[in-house]
Formats: C-alpha cells, structure tokens, sequence
C-alpha cells in the first residue's frame, strides 16, 4: 500500500511539474554574457522567442545573420537550449519573463561557464541612446591587434553605418579568417561592436580620436587584447593563397582515416580515381569552417554529377572517435554536408601539418587544397572569408568556381 501511495505522489510530482512549467513568452530579447563583473564587462546581443504551434523557437540574431535555435528544453522553471552546431549550451531558469543562469561551452574543460541573462522586450544591443548621426566610422581600416608585441597581427576591419545612422555593422578580415556577423553602435566618440554565434563570444570596443581607433577585444571570458586601426582603403593582408604551399611542388599528398561510419577511406580509393577533389581541413568547433562547410555542400550538390569530390579532414577539440562523430553529425545534419567526412583523431594545427607534411604548414582551420583529377595540389587557400565580408566573399566564390569548372574540363 506504501508502495503504491509512492508511486501515485512521483507520478502526481512529475505530472504536476510538467502542467505548471512556465511558457517561454514570445518576443524580442536581450541577451548579456557577463565577460567579468567585477568591472562590468558585458557582452550583449538579441535574440527572438517565436512558437510555430506550441513548440517554442530562439532566434539569435547578428547584423544579417539569423540562427534558429530548436532544441529547447522547458521543464518547471528550467530553460534549457543547446546550440544549432556548436557543441555549447545555454542552462537557465526564469525570472518573471526574464532568464538567468549560464551559457556552457563543452569544448574546454576548464573556465567554461560563463552568467547570462536575458530581459524580455528590451530590443536594443547596447543600452545607449542614439545620438545625431555621425557616420565617422565608416569604411575601411587597417588593424593591428596587440600592437608593439611578438603576437602582433594585422587585420581589415570593414564597417558600416546602418542608413547612415549610429548603428553599426561589420568584421574583421584576418590572414586565417573573419571574424564574422559583428553588429553594434557608435555612442560619442567611442565604438561597441558584439557577436555570439554559439562559439564566437566577441566583444569589440574603441574610442577615436584624431581618426585613429584604440581599443579592447574581448573573446569569451578568458582572453582580451588591445587593437588599433586607421583608415586606409588601399591596405592589403598577404594572399591566402600563398600562405601554405607544397614544400616539393611534385609531391602528392596521400591518407587514411576513417569515416563516420568507420569505414577508412583513403584519397586513392577508387571512388575518387581520376576526379578533381578539394580537401577541407577542419573542425566542427571552428565558426569559419561551418561557412566554409554551408558554402562547400552547395559546391558538391552542384558539381557532383560532373565529377567533383570532397573530403573533409576534421581536427576536432577531442580524440576521442565518439565525441568526434557526435559533434560532426550534428554539423552534417544542420549544414546539409554530403560529401565525406573523416575523423582524424588528432587535435590542432601541429598535428594537421604532421597530418599533411608535405605542405610547409597549416596556419589556420579552414586551408583548402584544390587538386586535379591526378590529384596534384593546384591550389591551397588559407582561412575563409565568409559571408559577413560581403565582396570578398563573392570574389572567392566567383575564383573557386571558376577553377572547380576548369579543373572538371581538363
């Protein structure tokens, strides 16, 4: 009798639990990763709760970039909601309408956690008011981070007043990638930039005065450095194409690692025998490789009738095969990625280049290499610039594809 009174409580408890779990108000939000409280550092950005029927939906959104959020967990007070890609998540409970609790990246084991919160219908990024319009930062500017250090890098950063207003767009382009959808405003002299993408968590700031820029980028909670810049329209980064190349230009590369299903696939297997095949090497943690990997699995729908192939060579955060898998199915699932993908078990750069020795190095995630249908090197390209750099990413569509036709007719 004990027993069953038990079980008819549990069952009332659970049951009970489920009926009153509150409803996730549809609406604009703000939501703030809080970088460092002590001195208040927050990095903001927006995001949408809209219900297709009575499943709920988060939209995140930066500049002109949408991120749908669909696995979403509402039990009691508990929100919980795991990012589209990247291996993160955020854990919350609700506070009125608002949320409160942590944004949690899988991918480090240390320093992981970061406080978030979320005000519902406070649609600004950043809590300023606008002022006249005064588009002073618009255009092109040569960056330097770190500047007058050994870890000094150059940059373009590219940005842009919205309807000549103070809210602002832009990126940087860097020699490994961009540092995509940036959106933000300018308040006096001063400038704040924000994205969070589900693993890029950056936060921009900077003051001009006397039309140079300083200031501080933040990536998460663990790293900051200073940046400055000055207009110049006519400053270049080195060529990505140059940047990695064959250390011997007869050489062939060659490997064996297996795919998600175990099976190893090597580059002299018969399915790819006399066709032109690009090597992706990435990760699924790697924000520029997921826009490689959405632009490549257009590539590969297009071309690969006509005989093109792809492999993609991941270099995930884990060595573990089934971490790995795990993580490389939800990218395959989400970007629509058809083409193989294998599972190298090794992690970084270093080991990308011992995978690959016979290029000089691999300096960034993504490199590319184009090879031809006797699978000689071609072409290697460092980095991507993606979407959010608007013409150079139609410049690299427009070169890759020219060669991807050039290389299926020979």
């Amino acid at each position: 009798m004990r027993i069953t009174t038990r079980v008819y409580l549990l069952i009332f408890i659970l049951t009970a639990t489920s009926m009153f779990s509150k409803k996730l108000k549809e609406g604009s939000y703000r939501g703030v990763l809080i970088l460092n409280e002590e001195n208040n550092t927050e990095l903001p950005f927006n995001f949408d709760v809209k219900y297709k029927g009575k499943k709920p939906s988060i939209i995140i959104k930066n500049a002109d970039e949408r991120i749908i959020v669909d696995e979403i967990s509402i039990k009691g007070d508990s929100v919980n909601f795991k990012m589209p890609v990247f291996d993160t998540e955020f854990r919350t409970v609700f506070v009125g309408d608002n949320l409160e609790g942590l944004w949690i990246n899988h991918y480090k084991t240390t320093k992981n956690k970061i406080k978030f919160k979320a005000v519902y219908a406070e649609v600004n990024r950043f809590s300023f008011v606008p002022g006249k319009a005064n588009p002073c930062f618009e255009g092109k500017w040569e960056t330097t981070f770190s500047p007058n250090t050994k870890d000094s890098s150059k940059a373009i950063a590219v940005f842009h007043h919205v309807e000549q207003t103070d809210y602002l767009t832009g990126t940087f382009l860097t020699e490994t990638g961009d540092y995509r959808y940036l959106e933000g405003m300018k308040n006096g002299n001063k400038l704040f930039l924000s994205c969070f993408d589900g693993s890029h968590a950056f936060l921009f700031t900077a003051e001009i005065n006397e039309g140079k820029l300083s200031g501080t980028f933040y990536s998460g909670a663990s790293w900051q450095e200073p940046w400055v810049a000055k207009q110049n329209a006519d400053f270049k980064l080195k060529n990505a194409d140059e940047i990695t190349f064959l250390k011997n230009k007869d050489e062939k590369i060659n490997f064996s690692f297996p795919d998600l299903n175990k099976k190893v696939v090597s580059l002299n297997d018969k399915k790819y025998l006399n066709k032109p095949v690009i090597i992706q090497v990435m990760g699924s943690w790697c924000p520029n490789c997921m826009d490689e990997s959405a632009y490549l699995a257009e590539v590969y729908k297009r071309y690969k009738n006509d005989g093109l192939e792809i492999i993609a060579l991941a270099f995930e955060k884990s060595s573990d095969f089934e971490v790995s898998k795990e993580r490389l199915l939800r990218v395959k699932k989400k970007l629509n990625m058809d083409y193989d993908i294998l599972v190298t078990q090794q992690t970084g750069k270093d080991k990308a280049s011992e995978v690959l020795s016979a290029l000089n190095k691999i300096t960034a995630f993504p490199t590319t290499l184009f090879l031809n249908r006797q699978h000689q090197v071609i072409k290697i390209h460092t980095g991507f610039s993606g979407p959010a750099t608007g013409n150079d990413y139609e410049v690299f569509k427009q070169n890759t594809e020219s060669l991807i036709k050039q290389l299926l007719k020979e």
